[in-house]
């Protein structure tokens, strides 16, 4: 795993250094202290650290294999929202780490309530970002583990990813590795489904349009028939 930089503003990642030259964009977005860095971190090396720096805003890129291909993703890890009594207060950043993302995840704890009750705005604005509705989003719980103060019940992320069409995961990122690559590893295979370029056989067929037959010609050969009966009436009558 490659961290990039601390970031106010998001750089690309060369493309030069991946076989294919592909890169998927993620962004994860949520409230503070829900576990987003211990999630990507988690996902990328398959560590879990305790304690983490937050609000950090780090990018991470690491090359992995998606379908047999190498791709190279970028993750960025965004400053957390910060919750006020109407609402979420949302940074420059992290609006345009919406805006730079090929997709979206979304995270809540399920140890507080508020970072949950905020999803549904901040898929809004997800939405208004892309209002072509071509970046996919996922919904993520985090911190299962802790279910002795937990505020937040599984079927509740359920429900809510299904009014907002989105795949839900009930994960733990200090206890569950598995979980965790799971929902970024499907999420990177939908994307690279996404972007796969078309195939030689389907370049061919758009390119293979009939020509529509010459109207000119058309009437050319209904009059050249017309004039030959002509002149066999003439020739009969004789």
């Amino acid at each position: 795993m490659r961290l990039i930089q601390n970031m106010s503003t998001i750089s690309e990642c060369p493309t030069s250094e991946c076989p294919s030259g592909r890169v998927i964009k993620i962004a994860v977005i949520g409230g503070s202290g829900v576990g987003k860095t211990a999630l990507v971190v988690r996902f990328l090396t398959r560590r879990f650290i305790g304690d983490y720096e937050r609000n950090s805003g780090t990018l991470y890129s690491r090359e992995v294999q998606v379908d047999g291909e190498q791709v190279a993703i970028q993750v960025q890890d965004t400053p957390g929202v910060q919750i006020t009594g109407h609402g979420f207060n949302c940074s420059d950043q992290v609006s345009r780490s919406i805006q730079w993302a090929d997709a979206v995840v979304l995270v809540y704890s399920i140890t507080d309530c508020k970072s949950f009750e905020i999803i549904s705005q901040l898929h809004q604005q997800v939405r208004r970002s892309h209002p072509d509705n071509r970046v996919p989003v996922i919904l993520v719980a985090n911190k299962a583990d802790l279910l002795h103060v937990k505020q937040v019940e599984q079927q509740h992320g359920l429900k809510l990813a299904n009014m907002l069409d989105c795949t839900f995961y009930e994960v733990s990122a200090s206890e569950n590795y598995n979980d965790v690559y799971n929902a970024f590893h499907v999420l990177c295979k939908e994307l690279s489904k996404q972007q796969q370029p078309p195939t030689n056989t389907e370049k061919r067929k758009s390119s293979l349009i009939p020509r529509p037959k010459s109207p000119n010609m058309q009437d050319l050969k209904r009059r050249f028939k017309q004039a030959l009966s002509a002149k066999v009436r003439t020739v009969t009558s004789v």
